[in-house]
């Protein structure tokens, strides 16, 4: 293995055990800001990798933190076309075509996203008539939609609910805007607004099931495990740094060693934590075993629609425990090495600006507050 080869993000294997991605992280490092080419890799790979709950989800997650140590926007690429494979196989569909014609097209071991996220002044609608269901609207925060191949994506349903669909990105009737996409992190992948009419698309699920499965909260957790993954590169970047001072005869003070010691100690304990939520899942304890009552809304205000209690209870946990070490990391970081790395190394300062804006998918208080909600009712484990 050279001294260049990019090394896995360990949970619970061994080194020698994730050696086998030591050429994909490669892989990775050099096709980073080649969107195309890191959407190549993913199609490849990602296909092979375990899905959530499967026996294996810290493996999966390993694999997402892993990718994103090497660059951040790599991980914002792999992780929702892992997580589109993942929802496919959790409903029973095939993600290789086998669906009703003229639904997913029979070519559909392409490139996914994964669209859910709703905005002011925009309504993607379902209907059904004689062609089937078509979607009709508008659909925000639809990242790298125009180099995607296919989508699952919610709408709303004529019954008043919302539901998941496979949709082809590619048909005639999609129209993807240029987003205004100003942003110094993860400026190679643009989210903007695309809009649908009379597309055909194939339900996955009943009304609901996207939001009540396991799996949202399980993908919500994968997404952190890529947030975590950012943050050891950001770690292997401060150690590196202070390495290469003591070999030039600037041995880091206490303050600096203090810094390192408390990144370690923050990045340790997440990843422990992922860890041992991994192992509850595969062990059936993060599953079915809770979900709405009857006439329950099924969103709090400003937050993601509540999944089943247990499993997005911990959600909530690992999402807004992995924030918060993640900020940690950046500011220490950030603190100790100082101005010169963010104006003048650029991989560290893309890592350190794609890092912030991915993070900021988490909602914060408001998370904290939901997770309050469900403390209050019973939902902790102490």
């Amino acid at each position: 293995m050279s001294a260049s080869s990019h090394q896995p993000v360990r949970m619970v294997s061994t080194q020698t055990e994730l050696a086998w991605t030591v050429p994909l992280l490669d892989s990775v490092a050099s096709a980073a800001g080649d969107v195309p080419a890191l959407l190549s890799l993913a199609r490849d790979a990602g296909g092979n990798w375990p899905p959530p709950g499967g026996g294996h989800t810290a493996r999966l997650w390993e694999l997402l933190a892993s990718v994103a140590a090497v660059d951040v926007a790599a991980g914002r690429v792999f992780e929702p076309h892992v997580d589109a494979l993942a929802i496919l196989s959790q409903v029973g569909l095939d993600p290789a075509g086998h669906v009703p014609a003229g639904a997913v097209p029979a070519d559909s071991a392409g490139a996914w996203g994964v669209f859910a996220a709703e905005g002011p002044g925009l309504r993607l609608e379902a209907k059904t008539g004689d062609a089937g269901i078509l979607l009709s609207g508008s659909k925000p925060w639809c990242s790298l939609a125009p180099l995607l191949d296919r989508a699952v994506i919610t709408a709303h349903t004529e019954t008043g609910g919302r539901a998941a669909f496979a949709v082809d990105l590619r048909h005639p009737g999609v129209t993807c805007e240029e987003p205004a996409w100003v942003a110094r992190g993860l400026r190679e992948i643009p989210s903007g607004t695309v809009h649908f009419s009379q597309v055909p698309a194939q339900q996955l699920g009943s009304d609901g099931w996207y939001f009540s499965r396991p799996g949202f909260a399980w993908g919500g957790m994968g997404v952190a495990a890529c947030w975590l993954g950012g943050a050891v590169g950001v770690a292997r970047d401060y150690k590196s740094s202070l390495a290469a001072a003591a070999q030039s005869g600037r041995e880091p003070d206490q303050i600096a060693l203090a810094a390192l010691g408390e990144t370690d100690r923050i990045l340790t304990a997440a990843l422990q934590y992922l860890a041992r939520t991994a192992a509850l899942i595969d062990g059936g304890q993060l599953s079915n075993d809770g979900g709405l009552s009857a006439g329950e809304d099924a969103r709090e205000p400003g937050a993601h629609p509540v999944a089943d209690r247990s499993a997005w209870s911990e959600a909530l946990r690992v999402r807004g425990t992995v924030a918060a070490a993640v900020e940690r990391v950046l500011s220490l970081v950030s603190r100790s090495r100082g101005p010169a790395p963010l104006a003048f190394d650029e991989p560290y300062a893309k890592r350190m600006a794609d890092l912030a804006l991915y993070v900021r998918q988490h909602h914060a208080m408001r998370d904290d507050a939901q997770l309050g909600k469900l403390t209050l009712k019973g939902e902790h484990r102490w």
